[in-house]
């Protein structure tokens, strides 16, 4: 006789696959020629295991999509896919049509997608406007003119340009690391928890910043554990779970919605 334990895991199982079906549906009718694309990817680290199961993203132009989930659910991990750092074995990438699964980081760079790293993101013995170089390594002469758009998004980097970037705090090194990102004029902007490790007040200015990044025209694909404060800045967000989409919309309807908040945001959602 199968037990009552049993058959509530059934029953959530089927549930949760039901989520999934949704979740698939609404892509397959939303992405169309999106700016960025992922269908159906299923990808990992070491072989027969993988992280991503079928997972599915899009980004339109000048969103800012905010990406959501549990430790372990593959959100860095699809971050990593799109940047060819993982292998990818089914599915596809796109890049406004063009077919970008597994291409390198250069080319992803000159295709212009810009990616700003949890940790290590910065040349910490090089000063601010090294940095700042060394995201336009490949055409330098546009250095002038795209270092007045990044000081006008971050007026600090440009007074304290000679500052070395190790002497920095971790919210100014995020700044410089976003803008070094910036430099290339990228078409789209992945971040990875760019939140991760700051207090509440530099976590807060982190947010803004992406929102006036994405005002200039920058679409933003964004990792974040602090899933409120995501949903509260992002157009859409999406809800992973052991690598796959459980839920899309909006960032206001995951916050308010009753299996988003029980599941994944708990009483965060609701203070």
């Amino acid at each position: 006789m199968t037990s009552p334990l049993s058959k509530a895991k059934a029953q959530a199982e089927s549930e949760r696959e039901q989520d999934y079906a949704a979740a698939r549906e609404k892509h397959l009718a939303a992405a169309g020629d999106a700016l960025v694309r992922i269908d159906d990817v299923f990808a990992g680290y070491v072989p027969g295991v993988n992280i991503l199961n079928g997972c599915d993203l899009h980004c339109d132009e000048g969103e800012l999509v905010g990406i959501i989930g549990p430790n372990g659910a593959g959100k860095s991990t699809l971050l990593k896919a799109m940047l060819g750092m993982v292998n990818v074995r089914s599915g596809s990438i796109t890049l406004r049509g063009d077919d970008i699964t597994g291409a390198k980081a250069h080319q992803l760079v000159a295709k212009g997608v810009g990616f700003v790293p949890q940790t290590n993101n910065v040349f910490p013995r090089l000063t601010i406007e090294e940095n700042l170089q060394m995201g336009l390594y490949h055409d330098p002469k546009k250095f002038p003119e795209r270092f007045d758009y990044v000081a006008e998004l971050f007026p600090a980097l440009k007074t304290r340009r000679k500052q070395r970037a190790g002497s920095l705090s971790g919210g100014e090194r995020q700044m410089v690391a976003m803008g070094r990102a910036l430099m290339p004029n990228p078409s789209v902007l992945l971040l990875d928890e760019p939140s991760a490790g700051l207090s509440p007040a530099l976590q807060d200015e982190v947010f803004i910043r992406c929102r006036q990044i994405n005002a200039t025209g920058v679409s933003i694909i964004m990792v974040e554990q602090n899933a409120r404060r995501c949903l509260q800045i992002c157009d859409r967000g999406y809800v992973l779970d052991q690598g796959r989409n459980a839920y899309t919309a909006s960032g206001k309807d995951l916050m308010n919605d009753p299996k988003v908040i029980e599941l994944y945001l708990g009483t965060l959602a609701k203070a």
